[in-house]
């Protein structure tokens, strides 16, 4: 003997709501509701993500110049009159820096945009 039938699980999404009245997302950011709290939530968990990706990949990097360093005579090698370690923590660290701050600021733009995108009526 088995039991009733269940219908087949059905993925609802907003857009697909027939007769269902027009989400106002911005009034619901807004006025905090639920809604509102999840679509926030969403872009401050985006922006941390990002920030913390790049954060990885910046100490990545910046942690592998002494381990490069330290090979054999690398570290004592010199270029154009300077020795190489000083090239790269005062020549090539801070341009990379910058080069990571621009990307994260462009990245970050683009997510408060497709939560604008999203937010706009």
């Amino acid at each position: 003997m088995t039991g009733p039938q269940r219908p087949a699980r059905q993925r609802v999404v907003l857009a697909e709501r027939h007769g269902a009245r027009r989400v106002r997302t911005r009034v619901e950011v807004a006025e905090q509701t639920e809604i509102g709290e999840a679509l926030i939530g969403g872009l401050i968990r985006a922006q941390l993500g990002l920030a913390l990706r790049l954060a990885l990949v910046t100490v990545l990097a910046l942690g592998a110049v002494p381990l490069l360093l330290s090979i054999g005579s690398l570290g004592s090698a010199v270029v154009l009159g300077v020795r190489l370690p000083w090239l790269l923590l005062g020549g090539a660290a801070f341009p990379a820096l910058y080069g990571v701050g621009r990307l994260y600021v462009r990245l970050s733009e683009r997510n408060e945009e497709d939560f604008l995108d999203l937010a706009g009526d």
